[in-house]
């Protein structure tokens, strides 16, 4: 379903830093920082060994905790609302515009309480106005956003704090990791503080610790193969961009399917996925079917995302089938479609054509 493209120059760059024998956090980590710090317009950067991480010291750097409400989407990966638990806070969950797939910005403001303090959604715009309007922070879960844009804006060159995944399957990579861009080197010091146990350091000797950290520090290796993955972000989100576009037209042709497709955005979205909504009343088979007929054939496909509230961990808070319609529809019947840039135009119609004999033999 997806693939990291790594080059030979990041294969041999990764040699240099294992035979440095300085391998953990060090200069190749902040270099990466300085790159990403560029990248979004000079804004404060810190790197972390997940995204998740990097959401949780986000919530912590806006003092969020016990009491605490963030308001969130019921349809993302759950990092998404279990870092919300981790600090203590309790997630609330709007359900999601039906053509996007995002949390809903017009159900955002009835679910704010005297216990909101932030949103943290997967979109954009008017919430930055609905935040300001209710002196919220927001938390952008921007995990698969590396690359996309904005009314012109690269996606975390503006915002409040935003968070970024680099896992395998992102459109680059540190093999595992992310970034949190911050507002100030206060933040950036807290950040980091938070990254490795709190602890602060001075002198030779000197070490104090006045919060309680983790252990969420990124190492040099996978840092080095960050670096050889950013210069080629824009060519890889080129790519992307034309695979989808060739998904969109091959698609469309065929509205026998009755495929729901994505809004067709080749200017802001980096294409980090292209996924389609099955038709659940007119197939005879459960989703699983098709995926393993297509699976039989050599495709890869996945679900991205089953809705958090129904995990028995989200019910055991008391969230109940029936509360998100919208989020439980588009769940039960997502289908997450290849897509990365080693992927050529025929392949997507090779992918489309054999799902198209699959759908067509049990459509009713």
């Amino acid at each position: 379903m997806t693939r990291p493209s790594i080059d030979e120059a990041t294969i041999a760059g990764v040699v240099e830093v294992l035979r440095s024998g300085w391998i953990t956090s060090g200069p190749k980590v902040a270099e990466l920082q300085n790159a990403l710090s560029q990248l979004f317009g000079g804004r404060p950067v810190r790197a972390f060994n997940s995204g998740t991480c990097t959401m949780e010291i986000a919530l912590r750097i806006a003092g969020i905790g016990v009491g605490d409400e963030v308001i969130t989407t019921p349809l993302s990966w759950v990092a998404t609302s279990n870092v919300i638990l981790e600090v203590g806070a309790t997630p609330v969950f709007v359900d999601i515009d039906p053509v996007t797939r995002n949390i809903d910005l017009q159900r955002i403001e009835a679910a704010i309480t005297p216990r909101t303090k932030a949103i943290l959604p997967v979109d954009r715009d008017a919430l930055y106005a609905l935040a300001d309007k209710h002196e919220l922070r927001v938390i952008e879960d921007a995990a698969q956003s590396i690359g996309s844009s904005w009314n012109g804006k690269l996606i975390g060159s503006t915002g409040d704090l935003v968070s970024f995944s680099f896992h395998p399957n992102k459109n680059i990579t540190t093999i595992e990791g992310g970034c949190l861009v911050l507002n100030t080197d206060a933040e950036a010091k807290l950040a980091e503080q938070y990254r490795l146990q709190g602890v602060q350091r001075s002198g030779y000797d000197g070490m104090q610790v006045d919060v309680l950290g983790g252990k969420f520090n990124l190492t040099d290796v996978a840092a080095r193969v960050g670096l050889g993955q950013l210069p080629h972000l824009q060519a890889f989100t080129a790519q992307r961009r034309e695979l989808a576009r060739c998904y969109q037209e091959l698609l469309s042709a065929q509205p026998d399917l009755r495929l729901g497709l994505p809004p067709a955005d080749y200017v802001n979205s980096n294409w980090h996925m292209f996924q389609v909504v099955l038709p659940e009343s007119q197939l005879s088979v459960p989703r699983a079917t098709i995926m393993a007929e297509l699976d039989a054939a050599g495709i890869g496909t996945g679900v991205h995302y089953p809705p958090i509230h129904l995990f028995a961990l989200y019910q055991r808070l008391g969230f109940k089938a029936g509360q998100f319609p919208l989020a439980e529809y588009v769940g039960r019947n997502i289908l997450t479609l290849p897509l990365f840039v080693g992927m050529t135009p025929a392949d997507v119609a090779r992918v489309v054509d054999r799902l198209g004999r699959s759908l067509r033999s049990h459509l009713s």
